[in-house]
């Protein structure tokens, strides 16, 4: 009678990911490292060296280098998500990558889509200025933000995971992009790494 007292709802050991989740798994971790092998080729042909970013050259080989490694990060993630019991990080550390990674590609996606419509009604610039390239970049991003999505409801399902977890992740994913796209390239100008506005 007391075990059935205290007994939990949540699994003793997580259900095993169905066929779906696996693929979606390899499919965004194989994006993550296609869209690495960009920057790498970018900084090994030296594409910024010369042109109109010539002298961004020095800062974008810095972000370059780092968004080689998020997208490593975001590939293993992507990957330990569909293991029976990751024994690298725990299931909660994974649940708030796996979160963090969900929101902050969420939020990437939506502020293009946002930025985009913003161009087509001539609030921020014009229809002009959107092609084809830009249109794919953005739903590249799309994709991989609901893949990331399916992937984290589907591991939080599987471990239980608390609501704290998906808060922790989801609250640090515009923090990370905030430091992404405002502190360091602001640390990089302070070191004369690219000229200031």
């Amino acid at each position: 009678m007391t075990s059935t007292a205290f007994a939990s709802d949540r699994p003793l050991a997580p259900a095993q990911p169905g066929t779906g989740v696996v693929v979606i798994a390899r499919l965004m971790a194989l994006c993550c490292i296609g869209f690495a092998v960009v920057n790498v080729v970018f900084e090994t042909t030296d594409r910024f060296a010369d042109g109109p970013y010539a002298e961004y050259a020095s800062a974008i080989a810095v972000m370059n280098w780092l968004v080689v490694g998020l997208k490593a990060v975001g590939a293993a993630v992507a990957l330990l998500s569909v293991v029976e019991r990751p024994k690298v990080l725990s299931p909660a550390l994974l649940g708030v990558l796996l979160w963090g990674a969900f929101a902050m590609l969420g939020v990437y996606a939506v502020g293009s889509v946002a930025q985009a419509v913003g161009m087509v009604s001539g609030l921020a610039g014009t229809a002009d200025q959107i092609d084809i390239a830009g249109v794919g970049y953005v739903l590249f991003f799309l994709v991989l933000a609901i893949g990331y999505g399916a992937l984290t409801i589907s591991y939080s399902r599987r471990f239980g995971l608390r609501k704290g977890v998906a808060v922790l992740g989801v609250l640090g994913a515009p923090v990370v992009l905030g430091v992404i796209l405002l502190a360091i390239p602001t640390l990089l100008a302070a070191f004369g790494l690219m000229p200031t506005p």
